[in-house]
């Protein structure tokens, strides 16, 4: 079996504005793709609303394009009902955190074995351009003319905090990376969640600028590897420390390099990934690219399985209606 990204494409016409960055995440997952080890038969895309959820037509694998902030509840049953499948889950930050930010915490804790790309453009686009829980305060937009009073999510800390067992970031015009997290979090077993930074160029055009812009991303992107210290600048001249208990920013000469945080995406304990995730709040300054955290916990699919063989096992096949009726029930008189 040997796949090239054509064989990922569909017939129908791509239907973004010109320049969107959902292009670039489209070839990305569609080379990716090509290059597993799986037939194309078993492989599902669930979306919700929203731009990003166009991504199952245009991707030539088994899909569904579902319900306003609803696909990761879907892509659980699908993933559950036949744990073969590679199973991903693609929408927006007003999709999945807004209307389907219950639906995405419960997916992460549960650790489903799906993997979730997060499109955050900071805006809604598909509905011409109000503001979305990852909006800046005082982010003036169309449902926002006086500036938006709203305090934004950070879902790399959000997903941490739902206890992920991996979460990552990365940005639309930075194919390689995203290629590299992309296979980091398909090799994971268990709920994976990458935040791609995509930029909107209609409606919120440049907004990640701090990380995509020639000389800004020298400065300002700090890239996480495991076992590595971190540092970052365009000489390399700043590193992140702790501080009074938290992770803080400071220049590499002024401190022992022996203080210098080692990333460690592997560690049981989530309290470094969190802090690393609070070093930047939104795209503006010195911002953590990359793995946050990657660790292993039981699988809700592999469980859930074994305890339906274990039933079986210790009592046949059941009967339903006394299983219905066998607790909580009583007679009024």
């Amino acid at each position: 079996m040997s796949y090239t990204r054509v064989d990922f494409q569909t017939d129908q016409e791509v239907r973004w504005c010109p320049g969107c960055g959902d292009y670039t995440i489209l070839a990305a997952v569609q080379n990716f793709m090509a290059g597993l080890d799986i037939e194309r038969e078993n492989v599902v895309f669930v979306s919700g609303i929203g731009c990003a959820a166009r991504f199952p037509y245009y991707m030539n694998t088994y899909g569904m394009h579902s319900i306003h902030g609803r696909a990761p509840a879907i892509a659980t049953g699908v993933a559950i009902a036949n744990p073969r499948l590679s199973v991903w889950v693609v929408g927006g930050d007003g999709d999945l955190l807004s209307i389907g930010g219950n639906h995405l915490i419960h997916a992460l804790r549960r650790n489903v074995d799906l993997t979730i790309l997060l499109f955050n453009n900071q805006i809604y686009g598909l509905t011409k351009g109000q503001y979305s829980p990852t909006s800046e305060p005082g982010k003036a937009t169309k449902s926002s003319p006086a500036g938006s009073l709203d305090y934004p999510f950070n879902p790399v800390s959000l997903a941490i905090g739902a206890e992920a067992t991996f979460v990552a970031r990365t940005l639309d015009m930075d194919r390689n990376h995203t290629t590299s997290m992309l296979k980091a979090a398909h090799q994971h077993r268990g709920s994976s969640l990458i935040e791609i930074y995509q930029n909107c160029n209609v409606f919120n055009d440049k907004a990640f600028i701090a990380l995509t812009g020639k000389q800004e991303r020298r400065e300002n992107r700090i890239n996480l590897v495991h076992g590595e210290p971190i540092v970052f600048g365009a000489d390399r001249e700043k590193a992140v420390v702790w501080e009074e208990g938290r992770a803080v920013i400071v220049n590499r000469a002024s401190v022992d390099p022996s203080r210098i945080i080692v990333h460690n995406a592997h560690a049981e304990d989530a309290s470094q990934a969190f802090a690393l995730s609070r070093l930047a709040h939104g795209p503006y300054g010195p911002t953590p690219l990359g793995i946050f955290r990657d660790v292993y916990r039981p699988v809700y699919d592999d469980a859930l399985e074994d305890q339906v063989t274990r039933s079986k096992a210790a009592r046949g096949n059941g009967d339903l209606g006394k299983l219905l009726t066998s607790l909580g029930t009583w007679t009024v008189e």
